[in-house]
């Protein structure tokens, strides 16, 4: 489940990258900024030591999508400031003007193939107490926080 939902983030980040955003669309995209490859000032690590949320919508600029990241440049508070995300540091991504989200548990090893695709060494799956497998991947996110009133 995972490894399909980062595929279709990143499809769909490498659209906007290419075209622009499409009508009304716009992204919420939060991210652990603990995780390896997160290059970002040390100003916004600072301000936000453990998780951050961007919002790709008026303004960017510099957004580029590769196999394993994108690179884009945002402003927050008149400052200029250029990030490098991995997809597999993305915990959310959510496009309210469709109601779409998704949210991971878990952060896994994301490598790519000879194709370009994602690749995840390890599952979103966990044991239950009965050994079943139980599928903990993605999940939707509610939007009611970015509704407006």
């Amino acid at each position: 489940m995972r490894l399909a939902s980062l595929n279709a983030i990143k499809g769909v980040l490498l659209d906007v990258s290419k075209n622009g955003l499409p009508g009304d669309h716009h992204f919420y995209i939060t991210f652990d900024m603990s995780a390896e490859g997160v290059e970002i000032s040390s100003s916004l690590k600072e301000k936000y030591p453990d998780e951050m949320t961007i919002v790709i919508q008026h303004w960017y600029d510099e957004f580029i999508v590769n196999e394993l990241s994108f690179c884009i440049t945002l402003n927050f508070g008149n400052v200029r400031e250029t990030m490098q995300i991995p997809f597999s540091s993305i915990r959310s991504f959510v496009d309210p003007s469709v109601e779409f989200g998704l949210t991971f548990e878990s952060q896994n090893d994301v490598k790519t193939t000879q194709n370009g695709n994602i690749k995840i060494s390890a599952t979103d799956e966990k044991e239950s107490k009965s050994g079943d497998t139980v599928n903990k991947g993605g999940e939707v996110v509610s939007l009611e926080s970015f509704r407006k009133s």
